[in-house]
């Protein structure tokens, strides 16, 4: 098991990146959650099995059919044994 912190840039939000990014990541069997960043940026926390995670990471590359991906950053993180794969809803207003 592995735990990868993914930052996905371009214009990632408004076209269903986290929605697709979920149901990529139940289909590949992996947990942990993914948001929408204040930068326009989108974060995605998963955990399992390398292979797993590379194919995660081979879709972020690309996204759902209206992204436009610029950049993927990843760094391999501490395991928090997440039991699902959510999404994340941030407010405007921070709370």
């Amino acid at each position: 098991m592995k735990n990868l912190r993914i930052t996905v840039k371009g214009k990632v939000q408004g076209v269903y990146y986290r929605a697709s990014a979920k149901e990529v990541a139940e289909q590949l069997g992996l947990y942990g959650f993914v948001e929408n960043q204040k930068d326009g940026s989108v974060y995605i926390e998963a955990e399992g099995l390398n292979e797993q995670l590379y194919q995660l990471v081979e879709w972020c590359k690309q996204g759902p059919s209206k992204a436009v991906v610029e950049k993927v950053d990843i760094l391999e993180g501490e395991l928090k044994d997440f039991k699902t794969f959510e999404v994340r809803k941030k407010t405007i207003f921070g709370f």
